[in-house]
């Protein structure tokens, strides 16, 4: 199957995209999300507000609900934790990060044709299962990502949305 092993992982080149959770309550959903930047080589997952977190557990391990749907990504994917989620986005516009939320919003560019540069480094911020990415976050990024959508839901869950922003951005940053 030509699996890196976690050693490898680590030192292997990373895919420029870093994702930040808002305020994700589901620990299945940010296991899932780790395991998905896993796959697809990702920088890091930067865990803001009440997204779990090790420092937030007992014994500082991750809790075995995550674990259970991470498969182990926790202890590969690079993680930071901002108390708040506007520090992890000004954090990474400093460096050098373009910064959209996922998020259905006026001036919303669709998935499909967001164009990426070459060498440039970039950030998704998804937010809360219930509420989104916070108003004041999206007033932060250099813009919203959106995902169309053709049935009666106009909304999918966090770790869906994560596994489809994840592939398309990371398939554009390495073609």
């Amino acid at each position: 199957m030509h699996r890196l092993t976690a050693e490898q992982f680590r030192e292997a080149e990373k895919v420029p995209l870093v994702v930040v959770l808002d305020n994700v309550r589901s620990l299945h959903n940010v296991g899932a999300v780790f395991r998905t930047a896993d796959a697809f080589r990702l920088e890091a997952v930067y865990l803001c507000g009440i997204t779990v977190h090790p420092q937030d557990v007992e014994g500082r391990e991750w809790p075995s609900d995550l674990h259970k749907t991470a498969l182990g990504a926790e202890d590969t994917v690079a993680y930071k934790y901002f108390p708040e989620t506007t520090e992890a986005v000004k954090s990474l516009q400093e460096a050098g990060y373009k910064v959209f939320a996922v998020e259905q919003a006026e001036g919303s560019v669709n998935l499909k044709d967001v164009c990426l540069e070459k060498g440039r480094k970039y950030a998704i911020v998804l937010g809360h299962e219930v509420f989104g990415v916070q108003q004041s976050v999206v007033d932060m990024t250099d813009g919203c990502i959106e995902i169309p959508q053709y049935g009666t839901k106009h909304s999918l869950n966090v770790s869906v949305t994560a596994g489809i922003v994840m592939y398309e951005l990371s398939e554009k940053l390495r073609s």
